[in-house]
């Protein structure tokens, strides 16, 4: 299986446009897999969101696992 990466951009209309030069590698009908990477948003709030989930989660331990049963 071969793997080509280029940018594409989605339609108001929810389709998926490909660069010219990506669909000309493509030989007539063929099944292909697809997978799609978006950027996550970088604003301020989501990266703090972020920081605070790891932090909390950097402190606790194994041990503390006891008071999940309560």
């Amino acid at each position: 299986m071969k793997a080509y990466e280029f940018p594409a951009q989605v339609t108001q209309d929810g389709q998926l446009k490909l660069p010219e030069a990506a669909l000309a590698q493509f030989a007539g009908e063929q099944a292909v897999r697809v997978i799609v990477l978006v950027q996550e948003p970088t604003d301020d709030t989501q990266a703090w969101s972020n920081l605070t989930a790891t932090q909390f989660l950097d402190g606790y331990s194994p041990e503390d696992a006891i008071y999940d049963a309560l």
